[in-house]
C-alpha cells in the first residue's frame, strides 16, 4: 500500500466517567504515524472528570468540550457523526473512551480512500474481551469477520449485511468531507440501534478494510449506553429487536429479484448460508431457507419473530427516518 498523502483527521471521542479509559484511547491517538489530526472530546460527565485527563497529556491537538446541559450517550455519541466541520478536516472517525486505534488506523484508511476512489471505510476490529478489568484480552479474530470479505460494496449490498448482522461498527467507520451519506441519526434510540441505522443510512460505495486496525472494548455490564431510557431491560430489548426486524424487511423489500435470487450464496458476505437463514427466519422473510434449516428449527425463531412483532414497538420517528433514508417507499408489512 502507498504511502497516503495530505489531510486532516478530525478524532471525535464522546466520555462519559471512564477518565483511565479515556486517556488509553487519547494515548493511542498520540501514537498515530499520521500526526495530521486533532480530537474533540465531547465529555457528557457533569464532574466534567474528562478535562484533567486532556490537559495532563499536553497535546495541543486534543480538544475539550464539557457538555453543558448533560446530552446522554445516545445524542453525545450520534453527535459526533454529524456533517458539520468547524475544523475544516478532511477525514474523520469516532473512537469512544473505552475504545482504541492501533498506529497505522488513520494512515492505512486515508490510503484507503485514496487508492480506492472512496469516501467511506469500514474498518475490521478486534474485540477487548472483558475490558476494564485485571482478565482484559483481545480476541484472535474481528467483529465483521463472519459479516463481510474484503472488498468494494455499493450500496445496496452494503445495507444486505443488516439481514445477517449489525453492518457498521462505530469505531470502525472511518469517512472523508466529501461522503454523501448522512450518518447523524437525528432522532430519539439507543446507541445500539444508531448502529443498525447507521448501516441502513449509507448511500454511497463502502469499502470494507478486514485487517484490524481498532479495538472494541466488550464491557456491557459497565456500559452506560442505553442508561437514560427509562423503559426496563425487557421492553428496551423487545423495542430493539423489532426495529431491528422492521429494518430488515425493508432491506428486503429493497432489495432487488436478483439480490433476492443470490442472497444465500452471495460470495460477498462471509456469514454460512445457514446463518443467513437463520436472520431471514426471524426477520419473518419469505426466502426458501428449508435447505439451510431444519424445520423446526425454522419454526421455532419464526415463532420468535413473531412474538417480537406483537409485543415490540417502533417509534414514529423510526418509520419516519426509514422512510426518509430509504431507496423506495416505506413497507408496510
Amino acid at each position: 500500500m502507498r504511502e497516503a498523502t495530505g489531510g486532516l483527521v478530525q478524532i471525535r471521542t464522546p466520555t462519559y466517567k471512564r477518565p483511565a479509559a479515556l486517556k488509553r484511547a487519547l494515548e493511542s491517538m498520540i501514537a498515530q504515524t499520521w500526526e495530521n489530526w486533532v480530537c474533540d472530546v465531547y465529555d457528557d460527565d457533569p464532574a466534567a472528570s474528562g478535562r484533567d485527563v486532556c490537559e495532563s497529556l499536553g497535546d495541543p491537538r486534543i480538544h475539550y468540550t464539557h457538555n453543558v446541559p448533560q446530552l446522554f450517550a445516545s445524542r453525545n455519541i450520534d453527535g459526533c457523526f454529524t456533517a458539520d466541520n468547524p475544523r475544516g478536516a478532511d477525514y474523520f472517525c469516532v473512537v469512544e473512551d473505552d475504545n482504541f486505534i492501533l498506529p497505522t488506523f488513520c494512515a492505512e484508511n486515508i490510503a484507503l480512500c485514496q487508492e480506492q476512489g472512496v469516501e467511506i471505510v469500514l474498518r475490521n476490529q478486534v474485540v477487548e474481551h472483558a475490558s476494564g478489568t485485571d482478565a482484559a484480552k483481545l480476541s484472535e479474530g474481528g467483529v465483521l469477520d463472519e459479516l463481510f470479505v474484503e472488498g468494494l460494496y455499493d450500496a445496496p449490498d452494503f445495507r444486505l449485511s443488516l439481514l445477517i448482522g449489525i453492518g457498521v461498527s462505530n469505531g470502525g467507520l472511518f469517512w472523508s468531507r466529501h461522503a454523501r451519506s448522512q450518518l447523524e441519526i437525528q432522532y430519539g434510540c439507543t446507541a445500539t440501534l444508531q448502529e443498525y441505522l447507521r448501516t441502513f443510512a449509507i448511500a454511497e460505495p463502502v469499502y470494507v478494510a478486514m485487517t484490524p486496525l481498532a479495538v472494541w472494548a466488550e464491557n456491557a455490564e459497565q456500559t452506560t449506553r442505553n442508561a437514560e431510557l427509562k423503559a426496563s431491560y425487557m421492553r428496551r430489548e423487545l423495542d430493539l429487536k423489532r426495529s431491528i426486524q422492521a429494518l430488515q424487511r425493508q432491506v428486503w423489500h429493497e432489495a432487488t429479484p436478483a439480490q433476492r435470487a443470490g442472497f444465500m450464496t452471495n460470495p460477498r458476505f462471509a456469514a454460512s448460508p445457514k446463518g443467513r437463514a437463520l436472520g431471514m427466519a426471524k426477520a419473518l422473510l419469505t426466502q426458501p431457507i428449508g435447505d439451510y434449516l431444519l424445520s423446526k428449527d425454522a419454526w421455532r425463531l419464526r415463532g420468535r419473530g413473531l412474538a417480537i412483532r406483537l409485543l415490540g414497538r417502533v417509534t414514529p420517528e423510526f418509520n419516519t427516518f426509514v422512510r426518509e433514508r430509504g431507496a423506495v417507499p416505506l413497507s408496510h408489512s
